[in-house]
């Protein structure tokens, strides 16, 4: 119908098309087993509207046949015999025919949107939701860009099942038996010759399908190679890099090439358009050459009557696309099953870290213990934390299983409120230990306990509502001071965070801004100095109010003025909380009240600076090679 809709004229032709320049390598995909059973559990919540759907669909497929019908009886009962009664009555049925089909088709399409919205709506939330509870290896090695991917053009694919392929198959195939039904009670003769055409057609549109589908993956690459050369380029770190090595000239070039790439194979795809659209409209004029041909030469032997004709012809015009689709409905339908199969896939990866059955709340309001007991730790292998196809370099069966153990029969005790420094050689543990205290890791043997608690035993978000961790390199939102800082209490007022940047040595700072909190911090934070954003990190952290304070090289890479204004603000943060800090510099490690002289994933050494530099071990060592060229700030 001239809605468009999945039977009518250049509606099916554009069904048609869309089928055959789809990728037929689907066909050879393996899909997880009762993949159709589990698509269907989430169609349950739209079953109403599915049926609703499906019944528009059929009575979209019937009113194909009314109209060219009414025309039939408009010339034989009405024009023919001279009866305007008839003519006038029949002409005023289809009008109202007309508007019953624009109804349906924006009925049809309401029905659709609301199905397959609703349907990208709770899967994308689902994916977020379960990719946000991974752990934190799941990230060192997934790709950001598949991850997009898989919320976006998969979720996208997989919602086309229940609207498009669903609207595609059901409604074509209704459509297809209707009008040939139909064709057959007016015409079986005419029906018969005019489906001898389709092979000529279906051939040539097969070679053509292939053709498209070879030039869509080449499009599809360019423009993901022109994605990523934007997305690492026009990032603050990486706009940098260009600029520092001067190398604009080579991007541009480089992007001129691929942008040509995607220009020449558009315009390819274009011409491959309009041969597939010419070629079915070819097809569709010689049926009708020989329907007027064959059924003229009836209607003058009396065998056959002009509306009769007329409407055989009416029906052609709504055949060919149709059925054209369904000959190619098996990569059409496989198309959104791996759509499916792909989201899936994520959902069913099991975070690593994840609360236990029954798990408890951490008590807090006070300084806790930590406590190490003969931990044992082995970074997971890349099959148990992530997968192969989010990874763009990596291809299943070669990626590494396992590494050597990172930590053995580590054990120690920090007191309640006081300050233990980690040291050792680099690569020696301990970003493992802060990141076994903060549990985006568990430990492979042993335990990780706080206040007498495991853990494991305990649910995660009271356990990070605990502990606090300032990194080396604290990220910040692309965002405003204000909103980077109340991540850490969304409730917090101006006042509390104003207090907050005092108390972290940033506050006449903020204060000082032409817009104050308002400030938009930039990318990663890149429009602030590496001290203000450590302290911003700081001031976010004392927000938070954890009782444990984890430092991982916090004043790392700092100029002398910043760490002195840095470690200033680490004071406070510390002052009356259990802390675990990864120190370089002396004035860190000589106020703590144990070192751990960490080595090759075990705690070699213990003790307080006097009591480890009288032994004349490893700390010894790395005093007089590290720490002792490093002034005390």
């Amino acid at each position: 119908m001239a809605h468009g809709g999945p039977s009518g004229g250049a509606g099916g032709r554009v069904t048609a098309f869309r089928s055959f320049s789809r990728d037929r390598s689907v066909l050879d995909e393996h899909l997880q087993p009762g993949i159709g059973r589990r698509i269907l559990r989430y169609a349950r919540p739209f079953r109403p509207l599915v049926i609703l759907f499906l019944i528009t669909l059929v009575i979209d497929a019937l009113l194909t046949v009314v109209q060219p019908l009414l025309f039939r009886r408009i010339v034989d009962s009405g024009i023919t015999p001279g009866n305007a009664t008839v003519v006038t009555v029949t002409a005023l049925i289809v009008a109202v025919v007309a508007v019953i089909d624009a109804g349906i088709g924006l009925w049809s399409r309401y029905l659709s949107a609301r199905i397959g919205e609703g349907l990208i709506f709770h899967l994308r939330s689902e994916v977020f939701d379960h990719v946000q509870r991974q752990s934190i290896a799941f990230f060192t090695r997934a790709q950001t860009g598949a991850l997009v991917s898989r919320l976006n053009t998969d979720v996208i694919g997989a919602q086309q099942a229940f609207t498009s392929t669903l609207s595609g198959v059901v409604g074509n195939l209704i459509t297809v038996v209707t009008v040939l039904v139909t064709m057959f009670w007016l015409s079986w003769q005419i029906t018969l010759m005019a489906l001898v055409l389709l092979p000529i057609f279906l051939l040539p549109a097969r070679w053509m399908g292939r053709r498209l589908q070879a030039l869509t993956r080449q499009q599809m690459q360019w423009n993901a190679d022109l994605s990523i050369q934007m997305t690492e380029r026009f990032n603050v770190a990486g706009a940098l890099l260009v600029k520092l090595f001067g190398r604009p000239a080579e991007e541009q070039a480089a992007y001129d090439e691929r942008a040509a790439g995607v220009r020449d194979i558009g315009v390819k795809i274009a011409l491959a358009n309009r041969y597939f659209f010419t070629a079915l409209t070819l097809v569709a004029a010689l049926a009708t050459a020989i329907a007027y041909g064959v059924g003229g030469n009836l209607v003058i032997t009396g065998a056959l009557t002009l509306g009769t004709l007329l409407a055989l012809v009416g029906l052609l015009a709504q055949l060919y696309g149709p059925l054209t689709a369904l000959s190619n409905v098996r990569v059409d339908v496989m198309t959104a099953l791996v759509s499916f199969d792909r989201v899936f896939e994520v959902l069913d990866l099991q975070p690593m870290v994840q609360d236990r059955p029954g798990a408890v709340t951490l008590p807090r309001g006070s300084a806790p213990d930590v406590r190490f007991e003969s931990v044992g730790f082995t970074y997971p292998g890349a099959d148990e934390v992530s997968l192969a196809s989010l990874e763009s370099v990596a291809r299943p069966g070669v990626r590494p299983s396992h590494s050597g153990p990172t930590l053995t029969d580590v054990s120690f005790t920090v007191p309640p409120g006081s300050t233990v420094a980690l040291v050792g050689p680099s690569g020696a543990g301990k970003t493992t230990i802060t990141a076994l205290t903060s549990r985006l890791y568990d430990p492979t043997s042993g335990s990780v306990s706080i206040a007498g608690h495991d853990l494991r035993d305990v649910t995660q978000q009271s356990l990070h509502a605990v502990v606090g961790v300032v990194t080396q390199d604290a990220h910040m939102f692309h965002d405003t001071i204000r909103a980077n800082l109340a991540y850490a209490s969304p409730g917090a007022s101006d006042d509390e965070i104003l207090a907050a940047c005092d108390a972290a040595r940033i506050g006449d700072l903020v204060r000082g801004l032409p817009q104050g909190l308002d400030t938009v911090v930039g990318d990663r934070g890149h429009r602030l100095s590496g001290g203000e954003k450590q302290r911003l990190a700081i001031a976010r952290l004392l927000l938070k109010r954890p009782d444990v304070v984890i430092l991982d090289e916090a004043t790392a890479h700092l100029d002398s003025e910043s760490e002195a204004a840095v470690q200033r603000a680490l004071a406070t943060a510390l002052e009356g909380r259990t802390a675990l800090v990864i120190a370089h510099r002396l004035s860190t490690i000589r106020e703590a009240d144990l070192i751990l002289v960490i080595d090759e994933g075990r705690v070699a050494e213990s003790g307080t600076h006097d009591e480890l530099l009288a032994r004349d071990g490893l700390y010894a060592d790395l005093y007089r090679t590290q720490f002792h060229a490093t002034p005390a700030v």
